[in-house]
């Protein structure tokens, strides 16, 4: 997510500041220092941590920066809007997700199982576009609910570095 927004910044000479999730900023610093070794200069990229809500406003009142993009929820959405109203920053929003998973009872179920395993677990489930629900036509619910289950049970959850694992 992180390079798909800072790639094509620094590809026009623009510095970036990217505040990360914090609870997950161990990608953010290390595609930063990922950058700093590919060759990126020092204060292209920069990577900010701590309060989320005293950040934002400080990027929000800032005349220094022209564009603010966000992937996340529709709430924060609207809160990053807004405050970029003062300062009439351009805004691109990535928000909310909604990703159903819809299979009709002319579907191939065998076809249907493995697409819907993965629409939902790609990248064990932490992806903006992984399904978040799956609506199952009237006909095949049964045969597809069966053999979903026995699919997902056979998921092999542990450690990455291992073969054998799925999850």
């Amino acid at each position: 997510m992180i390079t798909r927004k800072v790639g094509p910044a620094l590809a026009c000479g623009c510095t970036v500041v990217v505040k990360p999730s914090e609870f997950t900023p161990l990608t953010a610093l290390a595609a930063a220092d990922l950058a700093l070794q590919a060759g990126i200069p020092a204060g292209a990229l920069n990577v900010v941590m701590g309060n989320a809500p005293e950040i934002g406003d400080e990027l929000m009142q800032s005349t220094q920066v022209r564009k603010i993009t966000f992937t996340g929820s529709t709430a924060v959405g609207k809160k990053l809007m807004a405050g970029s109203a003062n300062t009439v920053k351009k805004v691109s929003l990535e928000l909310g997700g909604n990703a159903p998973c819809i299979v009709f009872d002319d579907a191939d179920i065998d076809v249907a199982v493995k697409g819907s395993l993965a629409a939902k677990f790609r990248n064990s489930g932490q992806t903006c576009v992984c399904a978040n629900r799956i609506l199952v036509q009237e006909g095949i619910y049964e045969k597809f609910a069966s053999a979903f289950v026995k699919a997902v049970q056979s998921l092999q959850v542990g450690n990455g570095l291992e073969e054998s694992t799925s999850q």
